[in-house]
Formats: structure tokens, sequence, C-alpha cells
């Protein structure tokens, strides 16, 4: 595997996920420079914008199932706008991607303080995502409401 791996894999993962928003019918932009925001999704006829923060993993293999590992910077977590981050978790699992986990900020936020969800290291929120044939879940929560979560992303229509 490729020294630099995790780079192709995050670019992949990006637009596995720009692709998602785009059938639907929203525009996709990435930021010139990237400051915490991996994309900006944004409905043309009305101007209804929407920042993403995609997190990508590949998938370790476990008895029932797999998981998948990412780190949310708590700063960002923790700074919230008036526009929320949505966080797009999604893991390369053999040749094929999972269902993105969509999270807004403030849910994450909520359950980071109320429920103590992952793990605080060295600035960043440690989540550890196990998928089973059911559900997803992380520190013993069920996340698997969050499976393609698109309701602040509809369809577009004409």
């Amino acid at each position: 595997m490729k020294k630099n791996y995790h780079l192709y894999l995050g670019k992949a993962g990006h637009l596995t996920v720009m692709s998602e928003f785009l059938t639907r019918g929203w525009n996709v932009a990435i930021p010139e420079v990237d400051v915490g925001d991996d994309i900006f999704v944004v409905q043309d006829d009305n101007g209804t914008l929407r920042r993403v923060q995609v997190k990508t993993s590949t998938s370790t293999q476990r008895q029932n199932g797999f998981s998948g590992q990412f780190n949310v910077p708590l700063k960002q977590l923790r700074n919230l706008a008036n526009i929320p981050v949505h966080y797009v978790f999604i893991v390369r699992n053999s040749d094929l991607w999972t269902k993105p986990v969509i999270i807004r900020q403030d849910y994450l936020l909520d359950y980071l303080q109320n429920e103590k969800i992952g793990s605080e290291s060295e600035g960043n929120l440690n989540l550890y995502f196990s998928y089973s044939s059911d559900r997803i879940a992380c520190s013993g929560l069920d996340l698997s409401k969050y499976i393609s979560d698109f309701n602040d992303f509809p369809f577009i229509e004409e």
C-alpha cells in the first residue's frame, strides 16, 4: 500500500460524498483553503448553504462485522456557528463504501457532553464505529438513525 494512502482514501471519500449531494440536486464546492470545512453544499435556487466535514476510514474486520475509526478536532466540534457543520462518516469496507453516517455538529457535541461518546486525546474526539448487519454503534450508543440521514439535504426537484 502506498505510503500516503490515507490522502488518496480521504480524497476518494470526499468525492464519494460529493457525488451523493450532487445526485440529490445540491451544488457542491471545495473551499480553496481548508480551515475545517471540506465541502460547501448549496441549494442554488434559494442560497441555502450547508457546511460539511467528511471523515473517511478503512475498515477493520471484527467477529460480528467491522469497525472504522475517526478523529474529529475538538476545537472545531465545540465551535458552534450560525451554520452548523454536518459530519459525514464513511468507511471503505473491502471494495465498497458504507452508507454515510451524517450527524450534525450540535448533535455530536451533545453526545460528547451528555453521553460521553468517544474518547478525547491530543485535541481530538476519537470515535470507533462498530458496524454489524443491523446497526452502527459508538461507545454503546446506537447511531443507526443517522445512516443516510439526508433530512437536511432533501432531493431538489425542478
